[in-house]
């Protein structure tokens, strides 16, 4: 077989060519050198605690009238694997992450191991004794009441028209 039967030919016998726009090629090529410099640092940044891949637990925190809700996604780990801590006006979420599978045994992974530590500093006062946490499903819930004097110190402003 020659090189000429692997050409694809158009009517004319010329081989096709595909024309596509050299901006558009331009905005690819831009997006993929941005890509691969933020998946670098990440990778590099995250070794040593400051980038997007080193905030792990996954949070949400969120504030009612009368208390605040902790919320962490902490999958493949059970409630023996997770510490909680509240001192000083900081909930500390710590724990290790163990893998199943010894390293000479593995290939390939994406799944992150080992231990960490998410500290959240609290806005408002709560009541240290009737602090809660539940686990299931591999979310961790932790309930903090605000202290008394902290539901009498905020206040709501009615907004009038005008």
């Amino acid at each position: 077989m020659a090189v000429r039967d692997l050409i694809s030919w158009g009517r004319g016998r010329s081989p096709v060519s595909r024309q596509l726009d050299p901006f558009a090629a331009l905005h690819r090529e831009i997006n993929r050198l941005f890509d691969d410099f933020w998946r670098d640092f990440d990778d590099v940044a995250g070794d040593f605690g400051f980038g997007r891949q080193s905030v792990w637990p996954h949070v949400e925190v969120a504030e009612s009238g009368d208390a605040l809700t902790v919320t962490a996604e902490l999958p493949g780990l059970d409630q023996n694997d997770v510490e909680v801590l509240l001192s000083d006006g900081v909930l500390t979420l710590r724990g290790e992450k163990k893998s199943a599978i010894d390293d000479k045994d593995r290939h390939f992974s994406e799944r992150r191991y080992g231990r960490f530590e998410r500290r959240i500093p609290l806005e408002v006062e709560v009541d240290r004794d009737k602090v809660s946490a539940t686990f299931k499903n591999g979310v961790l819930t932790v309930t903090l009441p605000k202290a008394p004097q902290a539901i009498e110190r905020s206040k709501r402003i009615p907004i009038a028209s005008g």
